[in-house]
C-alpha cells in the first residue's frame, strides 16, 4: 500500500494549488482518505476528507468555502483543490486513508510522505 502526495509548492496570498494523493494497493471504494496539514510548531490537523464510495465530504472550518476534495476512482487518486489561500495555510500537507475516520483521526492507517505547501507574498 502506498500514498503518494504531490502538488505543493510556493504561492502568494489569494492563490490557488492543487494537491493530489495518488494510491496503490488497495481500492478507493473501501476507505475514506483525507488531507492533513502539519504547520511549524503546530499539532497535526485534519482539514479535510471525502468518502469516494459516495462522495461525501467533510472540511474543517478554517477551509470551508475556499478548499475541494474529490477523487477519480479510474486513477485511484484523491485531489485537494486549493483556492483563496492564506499565510495560515502553510504547511506540510499528507494524505491519508483508512476504513475509519476515527483511525485517521489517531494517525493510523495508510499514509503518504506529504507535500509542502508556502503561502507567502
Amino acid at each position: 500500500v502506498q500514498l503518494q502526495a504531490s502538488g505543493g509548492g510556493l504561492v502568494q496570498p489569494g492563490g490557488s494549488l492543487r494537491l493530489s494523493c495518488a494510491m496503490s494497493g488497495f481500492r478507493l471504494d473501501y476507505y475514506a482518505v483525507a488531507w492533513f496539514r502539519q504547520a511549524p510548531g503546530k499539532e497535526r490537523e485534519a482539514v479535510s476528507r471525502i468518502v469516494p464510495r459516495d462522495g461525501n465530504a467533510w472540511y474543517d472550518g478554517s477551509v470551508k468555502g475556499r478548499f475541494t476534495v474529490s477523487s477519480d476512482k479510474s486513477k485511484n487518486t484523491v485531489y485537494l483543490q486549493m483556492r483563496s489561500l492564506e499565510p495560515e495555510d502553510t504547511g506540510v500537507y499528507l494524505c491519508a486513508a483508512s476504513d475509519s475516520w476515527l483511525a485517521l483521526l489517531s494517525g493510523r492507517g495508510y499514509w503518504g510522505q506529504g507535500t509542502q505547501v508556502t503561502v507567502s507574498s
